[in-house]
């Protein structure tokens, strides 16, 4: 881990395969359970500090079961394969005390050889990120990704529904340079993409996140603190189910990551009037 990681996620051990952090309550979501980042940047550090890990984060999906509150967060780890380059972890969250899951997640833990680069994908066209205004979101400024990352983008918040759910943002983390541990916890910071269908009569809730971790620890930490560019897409959205991906991109050119989530939506409540 980094020393960034031991301050984000201060480890204590409690025998094989079991940990407790303390999840300060400027992580919480606004409804109160913590951040999904939170829980993505957690996976990713507690894996990586198991004696027996070999490598680096190249991949982890997470099932976000229910709601993880603030506190006390056990972490129970499990190696379920360790080849010559690949190695297969689980790793569940809960509240400590708690006999339920909060979090799935598995990691791919790999040691990456050399091999022949190449690349399909480029990196969109984008103004300079010092010429966009800082996204301010009313109310936020101390819960979840707003407390670990500046973003600029010309959007404007709230979001007004339209034909497209494009959108681009330059990003740059506040608490430390750039690693795997803070990129993971970016995929879990964007508007969600119902929102530019449906407007702000949705709420939201992940289901599942997947994170692929193409660049090397070296290439991530190669961005120092600089923006990174980020592309948001949604696709359809119908029976209570609705996708978004993303894609990372270093000032360079050089794509870090990419993510595909799937949400549960659901109407906001009417309130009548008084």
């Amino acid at each position: 881990m980094t020393i960034l990681d031991e301050q984000l996620f201060p480890l204590t051990s409690h025998g094989e395969g079991v940990w407790t952090t303390e999840a300060g309550p400027e992580w919480r979501n606004p409804n109160g359970p913590l951040w999904g980042g939170y829980s993505i940047g957690l996976c990713l550090a507690v894996v990586a500090a198991e004696p027996a890990a070999r490598g680096e984060p190249l991949a982890i999906t997470l099932t976000y079961v229910a709601g993880l509150s603030a506190g006390t967060v056990e972490a129970r780890t499990r190696r379920l394969r360790q080849g010559g380059s690949v190695g297969i972890w689980e790793v569940e969250l809960r509240s400590a005390g708690s006999s339920e899951v909060s979090v799935h997640a598995m990691v791919t833990m790999a040691r990456r050889p050399a091999t022949p680069a190449f690349a399909f994908a480029r990196m969109p066209d984008a103004p300079d990120p010092e010429s966009l205004p800082l996204q301010s979101r009313p109310g936020a400024t101390q819960h979840f990704g707003s407390r670990a990352f500046e973003r600029r983008t010309s959007e404007t918040f709230p979001i007004e529904p339209g034909t497209s759910s494009g959108s681009i943002a330059w990003v740059r983390p506040k608490l430390g340079p750039w690693n795997k541990a803070l990129l993971g916890m970016l995929t879990d910071s964007s508007t969600p993409r119902a929102f530019y269908a449906l407007g702000h009569s949705v709420m939201t809730t992940t289901v599942t996140l997947t994170i692929y971790l193409h660049a090397t620890t070296e290439e991530v930490a190669a961005a120092g603190e600089d923006y990174l560019l980020v592309e948001y897409e949604g696709r359809v959205g119908a029976g209570g189910a609705t996708d978004e991906r993303s894609t990372y991109w270093r000032r360079d050119g050089k794509l870090l990551a990419t993510s595909e989530q799937l949400l549960w939506y659901r109407e906001q409540p009417r309130v009548a009037p008084e």
